[in-house]
């Protein structure tokens, strides 16, 4: 009796459509990665203006001031990744610094007058999820995933 294949029930492939750019390590950079990205984001029909895209502005350009202010290294660029699956928005920001990690553990309400510390509060109420990743060889990612309404 010859083996028959494993009959594979067919499945709509998963579909992504990612953005992807480089930008100086400056605050001119980082203003530019948020531009871009909400552009991108309308182009993909979440449209300006909209709730989904007045929070994923906000993260970009928290994950961008973030990567200029603490992930900056003279002469490297940080990396935007805007990616939709679905109905889930993933920003990742990427830079050149490994060595100086945001911790969730680690975030502790600012003083209230203090100009800096809001950060990654913002991110953590406002994604769905947040984590750090390595990126080898060198740097980290820091990403965040917003569930969009249907």
């Amino acid at each position: 009796m010859t083996p028959q294949p494993l009959a594979v029930a067919p499945h709509a492939p998963a579909t992504a459509s990612v953005f992807t750019q480089r930008f100086s390590s400056t605050p001119r950079g980082a203003r530019l990665a948020r531009r871009l990205a909400l552009h991108q984001l309308d182009a993909w029909g979440v449209p300006h203006g909209s709730t989904a895209s007045d929070t994923a502005a906000v993260l970009v350009a928290e994950l961008a001031a973030n990567a200029v202010t603490h992930g900056r290294v003279p002469g490297r660029d940080f990396e935007l990744v805007v990616r939709l699956t679905g109905r889930t928005l993933r920003i990742e920001v990427s830079d050149a610094r490994g060595e100086c990690r945001p911790s969730a553990g680690d975030m502790a309400e600012p003083a209230p007058l203090a100009e800096e510390g809001r950060g990654l509060l913002l991110v953590a109420a406002l994604a769905d999820r947040w984590e750090v990743l390595d990126r080898g060889p060198v740097g980290k990612t820091v990403a965040a995933d917003l569930g969009l309404p249907h």
